[in-house]
């Protein structure tokens, strides 16, 4: 008997798959581009025989039905990065956020601290072998599989096949769902100008055969525009974007002078266009690991000369970032910032950026403050920043004593709130007015 004798009777139909899970369950959902969306609908129109159940993830694109108002009886949010999707149901506490570093969530399922009885997992098409590929997203999800009871599968022949510590075998899976639909894209909205002198600091501080981690917006992709005439520049990162695969084709990333993984581009998660799919598709450049591995930090340390390039809500002027948090409203998550922070500082000639417009609310507000809003969450220590950007220039911050920090700080924050702040340098003993940070979106 052939395996695809074997793979089609696990084949079935939608409402049959979601079947599985029972009340009580602990279930684990991919995210970010191969968020499952066939499965979480199916899934909400059973909520009627349903209670109680726990659904784990990490970042979920698109619409959330599972996290509408009125649902909470049913399922049960435990947000281990919060995005859109369910940021409002997380403000009113109709879910749950877990503060947890990206390279621990595997451990997470592997290790029993949250058993997960489904995983619900989004895969290409079986090859002649019958392995399919996470694609677009291995992060925690292939070790959300593994370590399952059972693991339904949205199968999706607009998946692409990624290479890597990137898949499952179909003996693995208990049900199948094939579908054709598009992937979740991210569309490049360009940088700014501030964007655009922020990253014009950053830049400079990328020196030739350095590796680089980049994540979402605007400011990577300034970075990535502007570093023309740096050669050998290499990609261990959590995320591919467009501009990762542009800058390939630029010729500025090749990979060729990394010290772990030479010629090879290692990530975790692919998001953007669809073009930037078919890129990956069988695409032997990249190699796709697991979170555990891509944000290790002594992982990322064997690579020289690495510089992580990660944003903030606030940062105060001793050092600390918050980028989790608008005060106690959580917005995000820890992610793998400090993975990449630190992973980045234990790097021989290593660069750990934290980088960050001045000001937010069309220039109302500082993100440089004199303290953390009330309830604001730390996730990057005083102690692990090394760099700090903003579009005034950089505060190195390293080895730095805490009159040190400030001044450098203050120096980059926005000169309308420079007296503010130098007055709580002079008086740290009565309370100053602080300007609030908002998030960027």
């Amino acid at each position: 008997m052939s395996w695809l004798d074997q793979y089609k009777p696990k084949v079935v139909s939608l409402a049959e798959a979601v079947s599985v899970v029972k009340s009580n369950d602990r279930i684990y959902i991919s995210g970010n581009a191969a968020t499952p969306t066939l499965l979480a609908g199916g899934l909400a129109q059973r909520k009627d025989d349903l209670r109680n159940v726990e659904v784990n993830h990490i970042l979920m694109l698109g619409e959330d039905p599972l996290s509408m108002p009125g649902m909470e009886q049913y399922f049960r949010h435990n947000s281990l990065f919060v995005g859109a999707a369910d940021r409002e149901a997380i403000t009113e506490g109709r879910s749950d956020y877990v503060p947890v570093h990206l390279s621990e969530i595997p451990s997470l399922f592997i290790d029993k601290v949250i058993p997960i009885d489904v995983a619900l997992v989004h895969l290409s098409p079986p090859d002649e072998h019958g392995y399919m590929s996470f694609g677009v997203e291995c992060a925690a999800s292939k070790a959300a599989a593994e370590s399952a009871t059972l693991v339904i599968a949205q199968v999706n022949d607009r998946m692409p096949r990624t290479l890597g510590d990137v898949f499952i075998h179909f003996s693995k899976v208990h049900k199948v769902v094939e579908c054709s639909e598009p992937l979740k894209t991210l569309k490049e909205g360009g940088s700014s100008e501030l964007e655009q002198r922020i990253a014009t600091h950053i830049a400079g501080l990328v020196e030739d055969g350095s590796t680089l981690q980049l994540g979402i917006g605007g400011i990577p992709d300034a970075v990535l525009s502007l570093l023309d005439g740096k050669k050998d520049l290499g990609i261990h990162t959590e995320m591919v974007s467009d501009g990762v695969a542009k800058a390939i084709d630029r010729g500025i990333i090749t990979n060729q002078k990394k010290t772990l993984h030479p010629g090879k581009v290692v990530a975790t998660f692919v998001l953007g266009s669809d073009k930037l799919y078919e890129y990956v598709h069988n695409n032997p450049l990249f190699e796709m690991r697991q979170c555990n591995y891509t944000n290790n930090p002594f992982i990322i340390s064997q690579n020289v000369k690495m510089v992580a390039i990660n944003s903030a809500i606030e940062v105060d002027i001793t050092g600390q970032v918050c980028s989790d948090s608008i005060g106690s409203r959580i917005y995000s998550g820890f992610g793998g910032q400090v993975d990449f922070i630190r992973g980045a500082g234990y790097s021989k000639g290593g660069k750990p950026i934290i980088a960050l417009s001045s000001t937010a609310k069309n220039g109302a507000m500082s993100r440089i403050v004199s303290q953390l809003k009330p309830g604001a969450g730390v996730v990057t220590t005083r102690a692990d920043v090394h760099y700090v950007v903003t579009e005034f220039g950089v505060a190195s911050l390293h080895g730095k004593n805490l009159r040190q920090r400030a001044e450098a700080l203050v120096a980059i924050a926005h000169p309308k709130f420079h007296q503010e702040l130098e007055q709580a340098l002079r008086r740290p003993e009565k309370k100053v007015v602080r300007s609030e940070a908002t998030a960027v979106t």
